[in-house]
């Protein structure tokens, strides 16, 4: 559930900025902070490989996806559909990664649109799967880190 409401936030968000901000416009939202800006990416997260010519490039990144998502569906099922950060973490991955898929699929590029400045620091415009992803990975780390350190006490009291 949590896969699809990425899907369906990623989809509808980049049908409005599409459909609502020229290509390469933007909408200030916060002056010198945040804006809207309607930019399409045709490489990898946050404009890796963008500038790299070539068929090859959108062929690897639909196969890298392609193989992201299937490591993600089978760590899912193995979870056995547990609400937990790990649960959470993979779901939001899950989502993201199916929303750049699509456009990537349909379109041959992704649609970005969130442009954050901080002073004269520009960040690589991203977008609502972007932010599923990195905010579902660092969910996953997290639970790396810390849940580990949490049970090794309880292990060692036996």
């Amino acid at each position: 559930m949590i896969a699809l409401l990425v899907v369906v936030a990623d989809r509808l968000a980049k049908w409005l900025v599409a459909t609502h901000i020229a290509l390469h416009d933007s909408l200030v939202v916060i002056p010198g902070f945040f804006r809207l800006t309607h930019v399409q990416n045709r490489g990898a997260a946050f404009g890796l490989f963008d500038d790299t010519p070539g068929d090859w490039k959108l062929v690897m990144l639909i196969l890298f996806s392609l193989v992201a998502l299937t490591v993600v569906a089978v760590l899912l099922w193995k979870n056995s559909h547990v609400l937990s950060a790990t649960g959470i973490g993979l779901s939001l991955v899950l989502g993201g990664a199916l929303g750049n898929l699509w456009d990537r699929l349909m379109e041959k590029h992704v649609v970005d649109f969130l442009d954050f400045n901080l002073g004269t620091y520009h960040w690589p415009a991203f977008n609502v799967a972007d932010s599923a992803i990195v905010i579902g990975a660092f969910l996953l780390v997290s639970e790396l880190l810390f849940a580990k350190h949490a049970q090794e006490p309880a292990a060692s009291s036996k």
